[in-house]
Formats: C-alpha cells, sequence, structure tokens
C-alpha cells in the first residue's frame, strides 16, 4: 500500500487518467466509467476504478504542480504497476493559434522546474510523449493542436515575458505538470501523455469558470479513453 494513495493491490487499473482537480476525477468517473468506485479518499486527492468500454480504466486526482503529480505517478508506476498514465487537464494558451476550449495534445514538455536539472546534474532531458498514445490521440481528435507545451512551476510567474520568449520557439501552452510525468514514465519504462483543454487565455484575457474547468472538459476525456485502448 502507497504513501498518499494508499489504495489495496489491485485497486488500481493499468490505464489511469489524472485530472490535476480532484473533482473533475469524480466528475470523469462518474460520467464516463460504468461501476467506478472509489479506493481512495487520501487527502481528498480521490481516486476511482470502473470500466470503460468493458476495459478497466483508473481515474487519480493529481493535484497542481510538478511535486504534487510526482507523488502521484510514482506511486502509480511503483506500487500499482500502472503501465499507461494519461494527463487530463487544463492549460492556457500562449499563442491566437489557440482558442478557448482548443485541446493541445502534449508532444514533448519544456519546464522551468528544477527537479530534472537535479536528476541529471544540470543536463537538460528532454521530456516527451509515449509516440503510440500520441499518434492515437491525433487521429482521434483531428482537430487538436500537437505541439510543445511549457509546464511552469510558477502559476503567477515571476517573469512572463520569459514565458513568451517560449512562443517563438513553437511551445503553445503553459501547464503545471507534464513534464514530470513524462519523464517518471519515462524512468520506470511505461507510457505517458498529456492532453489538457485551454481554459484560459493569456494573450486575450479570456477564461472559464472553475465549474466548466470541472465539469465541461469532456472532449478531452473522450480523446484519452480512446488512445489508451490497446492495440
Amino acid at each position: 500500500m502507497s504513501t498518499h494513495i494508499g489504495a489495496a493491490p489491485g485497486d488500481i487499473a493499468p490505464t489511469v487518467l489524472m485530472p490535476g482537480d480532484p473533482l473533475r476525477a469524480k466528475w470523469i468517473a462518474e460520467t464516463f466509467l460504468d461501476d467506478a468506485r472509489c479506493y481512495s479518499e487520501v487527502r481528498g486527492m480521490y481516486g476511482f476504478t470502473g470500466t470503460w468500454q468493458g476495459r478497466p480504466v483508473s481515474v487519480q486526482g493529481s493535484g497542481m504542480g510538478q511535486p504534487s503529480l510526482a507523488i502521484y505517478a510514482n506511486e502509480l508506476f511503483r506500487d500499482y504497476d500502472v503501465q499507461t498514465a494519461i494527463r487530463v487537464g487544463s492549460c492556457g494558451a500562449l499563442t491566437e493559434k489557440l482558442a478557448i476550449r482548443d485541446l493541445v495534445i502534449a508532444s514533448g514538455a519544456c519546464t522551468d522546474s528544477s527537479m530534472n536539472h537535479i536528476a541529471f546534474e544540470g543536463l537538460d532531458y528532454a521530456p516527451v510523449a509515449d509516440f503510440g498514445l500520441l499518434r492515437d490521440a491525433a487521429a482521434a481528435a483531428p482537430e487538436a493542436h500537437v505541439g510543445l507545451i511549457f509546464s511552469s512551476d510558477s502559476f503567477y510567474a515571476a517573469r512572463p515575458e520569459l514565458v513568451a520568449r517560449m512562443v517563438d520557439y513553437g511551445v503553445l501552452a503553459v501547464e503545471m505538470e507534464a513534464s514530470a510525468l513524462y519523464t517518471l514514465a519515462a524512468k520506470h519504462g511505461r507510457r505517458a501523455l498529456a492532453i489538457c483543454t485551454v481554459s484560459d487565455h493569456i494573450v486575450t484575457g479570456e477564461e472559464t469558470t472553475s465549474q466548466e474547468r470541472e465539469q465541461t472538459f469532456g472532449r478531452m476525456v473522450e480523446v484519452a479513453l480512446t488512445a489508451s485502448q490497446p492495440g
């Protein structure tokens, strides 16, 4: 039994969707999964397992930020032998090429976090998605934008001009978790992908409400479930 999830062996499916918001995890389980049951409420970070099209699938909240995501991803991979983890989260658009509610499928994740600098002793490791998941998600959502995202350690950035510079190098959106997920999946030899819905627009100032972010971003969940199917 893990420290922060606390589920019993066998409670968690080999495929896990990982929203940051635990209430979104609850909504996903109730909306998309059959026979969903809660396996964890530790620290209010809900986890559920049910079935989708007859296949077991779990949904585990990760909290906000890479340190929080890393706790849950490490325990899912290490203690519960999870093989596939797909982040289904929100992101902020950094370019006018994107609109509110657009889908972004992250091929790779830039970051300002020190986590990988510590792990790789100053080398710049490049965290990328699993190619099979990326390919299948892009096929399932031809309307989605596929490209780089920026996993920031700060929601309220002290140097926003540095984030803006990322756009010149092809970065589409900013979020706070994908880089750690991709790195940990690589470490454990597992598959990972991040699919995000644009919840707010850094350029135009448009934004969605907290309830909309919690309960109306269903398209990315459908794409994640479709991409996670074996074969």
